[in-house]
């Protein structure tokens, strides 16, 4: 995106790209409190941010903890990638597949019972913020505690591989969940008694009960047929979207945190939270929906109204840009709580 950039200025075009809810929202949040902190003195000293677009706490009753509101194979893409980012002033990076490997308790909001994991190249954004002295930038997403370890079970039973597979070619013969996992597994005979079958699987899950209870709740043992999609992450993203998709009476909830450390010229320190909890409507528009398509309707009409100026291909970085977005957003009922409190 960014080589149109050139060609975007040389035709008096303005194009706003990263401005749904992550990204999108995290950066008008952001950039209000790091502007707000400069004007007065301050400097950055941590910047970590989480969000997540989850089930509403009553939705969440399911083996992956998590219900799909958006793409389903970028969530597991998202899942499986790299990471990097800084912490305490080390540069740290995750290899790709190995992201499951690196999920921590979040405390943020004790009720929700919540993890998160690293979110891609966090050390982009910090010299678009202006904050590359910072000794800590790290981007997050959350998920319920136990999600993360589903996703390990997919890796480990190869159910996330990008390859082609030729048990799952559209053109091939019917082939079951339990038979694809039997092939997957070198297990000759699809035939296997169940009994033998889950231990087998067991064991391909480092004896883990609960992730074997997950792959068999969410009938990836059994002997229905599978709608085949050439690779097992189009496969498995294809069965779970239509598992689980929301019925419409159900609601889902969308959590974004940033904790922000500053320091004063008076050498005091600040640590400061950002907090933004939105529910969906049962019935009505999702919170994904609002927080990702509000945003980006209201700057759509901000450039059609010539209230942004800047051409090329830009970012929501600026004043002009996020202070009339997040003036509006607040008329939407998405609103974002600030907590200050003093560091020893």
């Amino acid at each position: 995106m960014k080589e149109l950039h050139k060609i975007a200025q040389e035709n008096n075009v303005t194009i706003l790209n990263e401005i749904g809810l992550d990204p999108g929202i995290d950066h008008l949040l952001a950039m209000e409190c790091f502007d707000e902190v400069r004007r007065n003195g301050g400097k950055i000293l941590s910047f970590t941010s989480y969000c997540g677009g989850l089930p509403a706490p009553e939705c969440s009753e399911n083996p992956l903890r998590y219900k799909f509101s958006w793409s389903p194979k970028g969530v597991f893409l998202g899942a499986l990638s790299s990471a990097q980012f800084r912490k305490n002033g080390q540069l740290m990076k995750i290899p790709e597949g190995e992201l499951m490997e690196h999920i921590v308790p979040i405390d943020y909001f004790p009720g929700f019972n919540l993890e998160g994991f690293p979110n891609r190249d966090s050390l982009q954004y910090a010299a678009l913020y202006g904050i590359t002295e910072a000794h800590t930038v790290f981007r997050g997403t959350l998920r319920y505690k136990g999600c993360g370890s589903v996703f390990q079970a997919f890796l480990k039973l190869g159910l996330l591989d990008r390859s082609p597979h030729p048990c799952l070619h559209p053109q091939g013969p019917e082939i079951s969940w339990k038979h694809f996992l039997c092939n997957i597994l070198g297990q000759i005979d699809p035939n296997i008694f169940l009994d033998m079958f889950k231990s087998l699987i067991f064991d391909k899950l480092g004896r883990d009960e609960i992730r074997l209870r997950a792959i068999e709740d969410l009938g990836l043992l059994s002997e229905d047929a599978i709608e085949k999609r050439m690779t097992p992450i189009d496969t498995i993203t294809n069965y779970l979207h239509k598992r689980l998709s929301y019925d419409s009476a159900e609601r889902d909830i969308v959590i974004l945190r940033h904790e922000v450390e500053i320091q004063w010229p008076d050498l005091k320190k600040e640590c400061r939270s950002i907090s933004l909890v939105c529910y969906g409507e049962p019935n009505g528009y999702s919170a994904m929906a609002k927080t990702v398509g509000y945003p980006t309707g209201i700057a759509a009409k901000m450039i059609v109204d010539g209230e942004i100026q800047q051409k090329g291909m830009i970012v929501p970085l600026t004043p002009d840009i996020y202070s009339p977005l997040l003036n509006r957003l607040k008329r939407e009922g998405i609103i974002a709580v600030e907590r200050s409190k003093t560091v020893e």
